[in-house]
């Protein structure tokens, strides 16, 4: 790893180009508390090599990192803008480089069977290999790294930030994590190392092998399967379903906890039939007792023409996804105290945790059982 001023890097990988200006970061949520220093353009921008590429011929290389396997040539980068190629060598731009950085209350991801009340020190650089329309995260999500306020933050120092204020994981999260899997990685070494565990929030719009080696590296995975139909995929969010589907089929094959979001949108992916449809490839490929999660969609990006998800549909998906066999249905951006962010024992529908919004009221889990009946409640427990 080599460390540079911006204003070298920007010279030696983009060729002298100016930058555009900054943005402000996108996060004052109340339930987040936002720490660390904001660099300039003449503190250090770490420059590091990426994993899973190939070199081509005349310079350029192939990067294999997600299903796009964009072709970048000789100071280019791919859709993901945050990995450049300078002399046929692949290098990611934003490790130890977040541009947000925030403690969450775990349930906010949303994780709901993994240490529930927890709080995750939360992380994002810029970057995204999807461009979906209603991405609420659009300022970092759509932008490159030199467009981001961002602070340098080496995965030690993460580490360390993440025990100081009381966090029992840290989050990669808000924009995509895939994008900036090498920081991901090796923050997620260094915090096993202190017993701090690593959580994902993801598309799932990655590779088999960089999967593989991300499943044997961090604790847990929430992906957005964000509709079962192609369509979506190509004409809302510039990808396709398929890899998104191998993904959950391989998460299923390890050992790491998942949990799955659909964000339901009025008049794309909200008809009976596809979330009949969605539920059941669920049930078929991952099981009853995997949480699945429906969350409402509220207008942002390039769909503000869209109304807010109804709350009858959102009621009647989890309805319609309980019939198909699920056993943990949850509703998100709901008023708090709507029974959907509750877990009822799917045995003897004792409310085993209690929820208002995004913190848990009471906790029935006991020794990952429910108290009532001892039927065993899928995740990890205190």
């Amino acid at each position: 790893m080599s460390s540079k001023t911006r204003r070298e890097f920007i010279q030696e990988l983009i060729g002298g180009a100016a930058f555009l200006p900054l943005v402000s970061l996108p996060f004052s949520l109340s339930t987040a508390t936002a720490i660390g220093p904001k660099v300039d353009e003449n503190h250090i921008f770490v420059v590091k090599e990426a994993m899973y590429y190939e070199k081509l011929a005349e310079g350029e290389v192939k990067c294999k990192l997600c299903p796009k396997e964009c072709k970048v040539g000789d100071k280019e980068r791919g859709w993901c803008g945050v990995r450049e190629n300078s002399k046929g060598t692949y290098y990611t731009l934003v490790h130890s480089n977040p541009c947000s950085v925030h403690i969450d209350p775990i349930e906010k991801k949303p994780f709901f069977h993994y240490l529930p009340a927890s709080l995750a020190f939360s992380i994002s650089t810029a970057g995204c290999n999807l461009n979906c329309k209603y991405c609420q995260n659009w300022q970092i999500s759509q932008r490159r790294p030199e467009q981001t306020n961002n602070s340098y933050l080496p995965p030690d120092e993460v580490v360390r930030k993440a025990k100081e204020y009381g966090c029992q994981s840290i989050g990669y999260t808000y924009a995509e994590p895939a994008v900036f899997y090498e920081y991901l990685l090796d923050t997620s070494i260094a915090a096993h190392k202190a017993d701090v565990r690593a959580v994902v929030v993801s598309a799932g719009y990655i590779q088999t092998e960089p999967l593989k080696r991300l499943c044997e590296t961090v604790d847990a995975i929430k992906i957005d399967l964000k509709a079962y139909n192609d369509k979506f995929y190509r004409e809302i969010c510039h990808g396709t379903l398929q890899p998104v589907l191998d993904t959950l089929k391989s998460l299923k094959k390890t050992g790491v906890w998942y949990e799955v979001v659909d964000l339901v949108v009025p008049t794309l992916n909200d008809t009976e039939n596809e979330l009949k449809n969605l539920a059941r490839w669920v049930v078929d490929n991952l099981g009853v007792n995997v949480p699945l999660h429906f969350s409402r969609f509220y207008p942002t990006y390039q769909l503000k023409n869209l109304p807010p998800t109804p709350m009858e549909t959102l009621e009647q998906a989890r309805h319609i996804a309980r019939d198909e066999g699920l056993h943990y249905v949850y509703l998100g951006n709901v008023r708090p105290d709507h029974e959907g962010n509750n877990t009822y024992c799917p045995q003897c529908k004792n409310l085993v945790i209690q929820r208002k919004g995004l913190f848990v009221v009471q906790n029935n889990v006991v020794d990952g059982k429910c108290n009532k009946c001892k039927n065993e409640i899928p995740g990890v427990w205190f």
